[in-house]
């Protein structure tokens, strides 16, 4: 039996989900504009390649738009697209209700930077003209 507790003590959990929250972004459909996550994802994806757009219920629709406005842009390649059901409770003490969720990795697509300069460098000459 000391053996085998000795064997736990030891073991190292790497807590994958932790490293990959710095880049995601949970959307709401009620709290922030469209743009504020698709520019949002933009500036996630210059540090860190890639972003996890993630959403649940209702929200799943603005995801899907922000995801779809970034690639047809040409700035973002999808990566990978997860869906699953969650068990949220909306009272305390209240029964669970299900919710269907969905995760989309998207990653820089070889344009990213390219084109990031170029809208930069179009602001700052719409700023010069005003």
């Amino acid at each position: 039996m000391e053996v085998i507790t000795e064997g736990v003590n030891n073991i190292n959990i790497s807590d994958a989900s932790a490293a990959s929250k710095k880049n995601r972004i949970q959307v709401s459909n009620t709290k922030k504009p469209l743009f504020f996550y698709v520019n949002l994802a933009k500036r996630y994806m210059q540090q860190h390649n890639e972003v996890e757009l993630s959403a649940l219920g209702m929200a799943i629709a603005t995801v899907v738009t922000i995801a779809e406005i970034l690639k047809n842009n040409g700035l973002a390649v999808e990566k990978k697209i997860t869906t699953s059901t969650v068990d949220i409770r909306e009272e305390t003490g209240g029964r669970p209700v299900q919710k269907a969720k969905i995760e989309i990795l998207l990653g820089k697509s070889e344009k990213f930077d390219e084109l990031m300069a170029a809208a930069a460098e179009e602001a700052i000459d719409n700023e010069e003209q005003s």
